[in-house]
């Protein structure tokens, strides 16, 4: 009867796209606690997905990782999977028991980017999160870390470069607006700096220097920066906008960067503002970039909220928005 009861209420409160969600997908009455507590009884972890209708990484999401047999079956032999909307206002009860929506839950964790897969410990507490879309291959390595409970022994990045194998150049690329090394970030400048954390082995560092940067409009939005390259595998010492000195790798162990390329936005002053550690197109590329370099970040905290009202005036304009080339 509870499920029955379970599937009615879905039934009733999801929008017409949440049908699209995988069938294995967890029914639950969205108590955050009862849900930890029921996956650990049963000898797996609770994953959160937030999404929203007309996301192009979420589509991809479903079809290209939670579509493969072996990701499903991963993600089924070590977690239960809640399909949260990110404008959604279905009850959920938090982790304190207190009742709020799905919209604010998502705020109150600070959201910003669809999917975000939150996989949680037995605790409730947060195990992994990956901000944003990532591949398939390493959403197998993000599945065996989390699901293996590897945090308490080993660190994300750590295991990440042990463990996975991608075709790429195996290089690191230049470009003339990077600062050069050594770098030192604590110095003042009147421009936000943009650190961009990457590896040798790296698909979507590639893919983003060919790409990504060489688009006029974001080739443009990074003449504002002071910007800088971040090696996450090099020992070349660094100093932080902080003005602590330390290694390239343990700066981005302390940052707890799980993606490559990610990009850390600072303000003039020297305070992280903003992040972006998925993989991301050139519009959704230059919003990030836009977002932050034109200080909308301060009035907008929600930057789904700014994408959304950014491209309405393009469109409003005659402009044709391709969230994906």
């Amino acid at each position: 009867m509870r499920a029955l009861i379970c599937s009615l209420l879905v039934f009733l409160a999801v929008p017409a796209a949440a049908e699209d969600m995988p069938a294995w997908f967890k029914e639950s009455f969205l108590d955050m606690r009862e849900d930890v507590a029921e996956a650990a009884k049963s000898g797996r972890r609770l994953m959160l997905y937030f999404h929203q209708d007309g996301c192009p990484y979420c589509a991809k999401l479903l079809r290209e990782n939670f579509g493969d047999k072996a990701i499903a079956d991963k993600t089924r032999r070590h977690f239960d999977v809640i399909a949260l909307n990110l404008w959604g206002d279905r009850e959920v009860t938090d982790f304190a028991g207190k009742a709020t929506t799905e919209k604010a839950f998502a705020k109150a964790l600070r959201v910003q980017f669809t999917p975000t897969l939150v996989m949680l410990d037995e605790r409730g507490g947060t195990a992994l999160r990956l901000n944003g879309y990532i591949p398939p291959h390493q959403l197998h390595a993000a599945l065996d870390y989390a699901g293996g409970r590897l945090e308490k022994t080993q660190h994300y990045t750590d295991f990440l470069q042990a463990n996975v194998r991608e075709a790429a150049s195996g290089r690191l690329h230049d470009a003339p607006w990077l600062m050069a090394v050594p770098l030192d970030l604590s110095g003042r400048d009147a421009r936000p700096t943009l650190v961009i954390f990457e590896q040798k082995v790296c698909a979507g560092c590639d893919e983003l220097h060919a790409e990504g940067f060489p688009r006029p409009e974001v080739a443009a939005l990074l003449k504002r920066f002071r910007a800088a390259r971040v090696d996450i595998a090099s020992n070349e010492p660094l100093k932080t906008p902080q003005g602590k000195s330390l290694p390239m790798r343990d700066w981005a162990r302390q940052l707890r960067i799980a993606y490559t390329p990610s990009f850390v936005f600072f303000d003039a002053g020297g305070r992280e503002v903003f992040r972006v550690e998925g993989y991301l197109r050139p519009f959704h590329l230059s919003s990030s970039l836009d977002y932050v370099s034109s200080g909308a970040y301060k009035k907008q905290p929600e930057f789904q909220r700014f994408i959304e009202a950014r491209a309405a005036a393009r469109r409003a304009k005659g402009e044709k928005i391709e969230l994906m080339k």
